[in-house]
């Protein structure tokens, strides 16, 4: 798996969702997600939504993902765009 079809799976698990993912092996990734469905959520229940999009290839083809999720509110007051 590469850093594009990892993007483009959390796309697809969260609708609306700005993502950058990069990788430097394709096992690694870092993911930054700015998405509205985070509104309310703590950091870890942003995480897990993260990796339900990911699936059963999360300690397989994904080795490791980090991940840094922010609301769209917060992205913009950080200045952080995806």
């Amino acid at each position: 798996m590469n850093a594009t079809e990892v993007k483009i799976r959390i796309e697809a698990g969260l609708p609306g969702a700005q993502v950058q993912v990069k990788t430097p092996d394709d096992t690694h990734f870092e993911a930054l997600v700015v998405a509205p469905q985070f509104e309310g959520l703590r950091p870890l229940k942003r995480h897990q939504l993260v990796y339900d999009t990911i699936g059963h290839a999360v300690g397989r083809e994904v080795h490791a993902l980090s991940i840094t999720a922010y609301t769209p509110t917060e992205a913009a007051a950080a200045g952080i765009r995806p």
